[in-house]
């Protein structure tokens, strides 16, 4: 594999941001959904992914730069062949005992401490870290063994209006990764409920992440959101609120007729029962309108000639 510095297109001074940066920009322009026609797309994901497995782990990145492991994150061991002053054989020059020592006549021992130093340091463990180290039949968790990598979580926010919300649509969703769903929202979805797409984050060795959708209801010119009940103002005529009447009220699957009582005041919210929000329970919120008395544009001269005689009385 070649180096990932030069997969992602980063220097080797480059920072964790510039690094995610590259890899999301290279991982959407590769990525096999946006490439069905090119066959070679498929594999220059799976490097640029192979890149940021090392790149994006800041122990894995350390490790690399200082060439203990290589470009597919394997230990790389050096310094360890007959120029090394060391030999391996059993028998021969070390006694016969099957022990493997320095030359030179040292205590076993101290060969094997040595051994053991180095060895462990190659598996990021540094004393003790060869014997229980992983990757060379020991059960430690070493970093000589390729660990477990999980992509990296993706999070963006869905607006959506209230009618979609009543209606229990699917919206669209574009994701950082590139992809675009089509998500269902669920059955009594609320304001700012997050939904977890299993899989849809950034690809990893072993998992893909998932993808975290916040759903933002859109400010609606006429209704406010309380839970899973709606709140209207409905401006009324000084007349119907005195002797009521019938008004026209717009609902999200639009409007019905309502009847005012006579008297009706500004401070008294009346209900539409069901035309709310859907809940989790599989019913509707409720519309609470809430009447606001104004007067005729211009003004009213017989009205204004009645409340004077009223006034005077």
């Amino acid at each position: 594999m070649r180096d990932p510095y030069d997969v992602l297109g980063v220097s080797r001074s480059a920072g964790a941001d510039d690094i995610k940066k590259a890899f999301r920009r290279l991982a959407k322009k590769y990525h096999p959904d946006q490439n069905k026609d090119d066959p070679q797309a498929k594999e220059s994901f799976a490097e640029v992914n192979s890149a940021y497995e090392i790149l994006g782990d800041a122990a894995k990145k350390a490790q690399f730069d200082r060439g203990e492991i290589d470009a597919e994150g394997k230990p790389k061991f050096t310094g360890f062949g007959g120029s090394s002053g060391f030999d391996f054989r059993s028998g021969g020059p070390f006694g016969g005992g099957g022990r493997a020592g320095p030359r030179g006549g040292q205590q076993s021992g101290e060969f094997d401490d040595f051994l053991t130093d180095i060895l462990g340091q190659a598996f990021g463990g540094g004393r003790g870290g060869f014997r229980g180290g992983a990757g060379m039949g020991g059960t430690g968790g070493g970093a000589g063994a390729r660990g477990k990598a999980r992509g990296e979580d993706v999070e963006v926010t869905a607006h959506v209006g209230l009618e979609e919300v009543a209606r229990g649509d699917k919206i669209r969703v574009e994701l950082p990764t590139g992809r675009t769903l089509e998500v269902a929202l669920p059955e009594g979805v609320s304001d700012r409920q997050q939904i977890r797409l299993k899989g849809q984050g950034h690809p990893g060795s072993t998992a893909a992440g998932d993808a975290i959708v916040t759903v933002a209801f859109q400010r609606h010119p006429l209704f406010h959101v309380d839970g899973h009940d709606l709140e209207a103002d409905v401006p009324i005529g000084l007349e119907d609120a005195v002797l009521g009447g019938r008004i026209r009220v717009e609902t999200l699957e639009g409007a019905v007729e309502l009847t005012l009582p006579a008297g009706t005041t500004g401070g008294k919210a009346l209900r539409l029962k069901g035309k709310g929000l859907p809940t989790k329970a599989g019913g509707r919120g409720n519309l609470y309108v809430k009447p606001r008395i104004v007067l005729p544009e211009g003004g009213d001269a017989e009205l204004e000639a009645f409340l004077r005689a009223r006034k005077k009385r």
